[in-house]
């Protein structure tokens, strides 16, 4: 098992939703890595799950990979919220800054940079504590987005957001085997819906 870090980033979303995790494979993932490394000379790794090995068993692929990642790049929806992975992600990352000290007056910067696929509305509120990205004017899933005007907005809007990733990543703690690896259960509503007449 390697014993430094093997991922500079790790990108989680709702692998279950049929905008999200289309939009995730059609445009966020390449987008991101082909920006990450047209800013910087040194070699990004981002993990995304869709590019396991054939035959791994897929949870312990996912601990793996996010015990040895830098950062974590959520895309919120949601329904990102209310999925067990998800949660396992995020606050997986959240305890981790905390071992580190992070997140503090005097080390403000944090491991977990979400973008907004789409609402806001029904996020937890530690989501509205860290700066995100919104991304929801170009959360178009089909392949034909990026044939339009509009997906040089987002290429733009990710430009900015690889720059600063490339920034965090130098703030990032040595790694350490103790990271842990947190299953809490999927957020609850955070609101009732209205009654329907």
């Amino acid at each position: 098992m390697a014993h430094v870090y093997k991922y500079d980033v790790f990108i989680s979303y709702q692998r279950d939703s049929p905008t999200v995790a289309p939009w995730v494979r059609t445009h966020f993932h390449q987008l991101l890595c082909e920006l990450l490394d047209d800013n910087t000379d040194e070699e990004i790794s981002v993990y995304y799950d869709e590019e396991g090995r054939a035959g791994g068993l897929w949870p312990v692929e996912i601990r793996h990979a996010l015990r040895h990642s830098r950062v974590l790049v959520p895309v919120c929806s949601p329904k990102y919220f209310r999925r067990e992975w998800c949660m396992a992600e995020w606050h997986s990352m959240q305890s981790r800054e905390k071992i580190a000290g992070l997140g503090t007056l005097e080390r403000p910067f944090g491991l977990i940079h979400p973008v907004i696929y789409s609402d806001s509305e029904y996020f937890p509120k530690y989501v509205h504590e860290r700066r995100t990205v919104d991304l929801r004017p170009w959360n178009f899933p089909e392949p034909h987005f990026q044939d339009t005007p509009a997906f040089l907005d987002l290429r733009r809007a990710l430009t900015r957001f690889a720059i600063d990733l490339i920034d965090a990543l130098d703030l990032v703690p040595r790694w350490r085997p103790d990271w842990p690896i947190e299953m809490p259960p999927p957020e609850p509503p955070t609101r009732s819906r209205k009654p329907r007449f």
